[in-house]
């Protein structure tokens, strides 16, 4: 028979850059449980087209609800972008992305309002963070340049490789001269190149994540619904559509701590 445990705040990703979002629920709201999955037999999610990114999403939705979650973090820029509306629409659950939080931050950050932002493909193509931003400044000068190579180096633990340098390196050249001072890393993989990145652009540039505004977020609408934990509901627990032992070794290598229940689920229930 099987235990009913507590909601749980769910979220989901297409790797591990997701547990950037993780990480700082974890400090944020010590107290929540917390289930992570990170679709890695189907990473990236970027160079997918929309209707692919908004079924694997409603996938991935599904699973996680059939863990007992009170709320979803999309934590994953992508799928944020093209099917956040979708999953609204569907599952009647608190749904949260990452998108507005980070539009939100790099606006109050910026002092001469040029922003660039560096995404997937797909979710630059979406214009979401265009939109975004624009809509909370709409004199913002926004220069948004791709960046699909980053997901694969971050999943390839090249986080500090001298051929990781030199692709951030082409992929900033176009924002030379353009006087950005605030740098919006549209990809929860893409903090994790955060030092490369900086390097490149200078210290005169703030780079902005959306981690911590999302999960300020979370926090607020847990607060305002009466939801939040207030006593220890249980350790995180996570789940990868490919190999448990490569999941767990690469997020403890990329994040420095400890992944203690990393459990196998299989893509085949999807078909």
């Amino acid at each position: 028979m099987t235990t009913l445990l507590p909601p749980a705040i769910g979220l989901f990703d297409s790797g591990v850059g997701g547990l950037t979002v993780m990480q700082e629920l974890m400090r944020v709201l010590p107290y929540e449980r917390l289930i992570y999955f990170g679709d890695t037999a189907r990473v990236p999610y970027g160079n997918k087209s929309p209707e692919t990114v908004v079924r694997y999403s409603i996938e991935n939705t599904i699973c996680l609800l059939e863990k007992n979650i009170k709320l979803l973090v999309v934590a994953c820029n992508t799928a944020s972008a093209h099917a956040l509306a979708k999953l609204r629409l569907l599952f009647n659950i608190p749904i949260i992305g990452v998108i507005e939080p980070g539009a939100e931050k790099a606006v109050a950050v910026s002092r001469n309002q040029h922003i660039a932002v560096l995404g997937t493909k797909g979710t630059i193509q979406s214009g979401a963070y265009q939109e975004a931003i624009l809509k909370r400044a709409p004199n913002a000068v926004i220069f948004p340049v791709a960046c699909p190579l980053f997901v694969p180096l971050v999943e390839e633990q090249w986080l500090h490789h001298p051929a990781s340098a030199l692709i951030v390196r082409e992929y900033l050249q176009p924002l030379r001269d353009q006087e950005i001072d605030t740098l919006l890393l549209g990809c929860t993989h893409y903090p994790l190149l955060k030092t490369i990145i900086q390097q490149e652009m200078g210290d005169q540039v703030t780079l902005v994540d959306s981690a911590s505004t999302c999960v300020e977020q979370v926090a607020q609408l847990l607060q305002q619904s009466q939801a939040l934990a207030t006593t220890f509901q249980g350790k995180p627990h996570y789940y990868t559509s490919d190999d448990p032992d490569k999941f767990r070794v690469l997020g403890e290598r990329l994040f420095g701590y400890q992944l203690d229940a990393v459990e196998f689920l299989s893509p085949d229930r999807f078909i």
